[in-house]
């Protein structure tokens, strides 16, 4: 005779889904019946004018006006500050082997990248230069580098 295709394992499991099922619908319950409800007004928060959260609407006549034209959106325009387009700097490093290097700029101490197809004279370490940069991959480049 053939016996029940339930198993222990499967009655328990059942059991355990059961309770647990039980357990939620109880604390559904147990939350509806707590809830001081009233909809949405319950839950509104106003900020005053100093910023602290309060139950009552800010009061209208304390409102400033304000012009939607003044806002600015985004980064600012900066002023086009003028820049030397020849400067002159001295050759910190150059690989003549590799074909690259880095000049300083006398006045600003800033380290610009030069690559040999940017030179117009060869050009060796400690060698005074004018250039001019441009805006590389990474970074400004020296071009149009010549000996002073």
């Amino acid at each position: 005779m053939a016996g029940s295709q339930e198993t222990f394992n499967k009655k328990d499991k059942e059991k355990k889904r059961l309770k647990k099922r039980r357990d939620k619908e109880q604390k559904q319950a147990e939350r509806k019946a707590n809830s001081q409800g009233g909809g949405l007004e319950n839950m509104i928060a106003y900020v005053d004018e100093y910023g602290q959260i309060t139950d009552t609407p800010p009061n209208p006549a304390n409102r400033k006006k304000i012009d939607p034209a003044s806002i600015e959106l985004g980064v600012p325009k900066r002023d086009m500050v003028e820049t030397p387009s020849v400067r002159t700097g001295r050759v910190d490093f150059f690989d003549s082997s590799k074909g690259f290097g880095f000049i300083k700029e006398l006045e600003t101490q800033e380290r610009f990248f030069v690559h040999v197809n940017g030179l117009i004279e060869e050009i060796k370490e400690s060698d005074t230069v004018t250039f001019e940069i441009e805006r590389g991959l990474k970074g400004m480049n020296a071009v149009r580098v010549k000996k002073v």
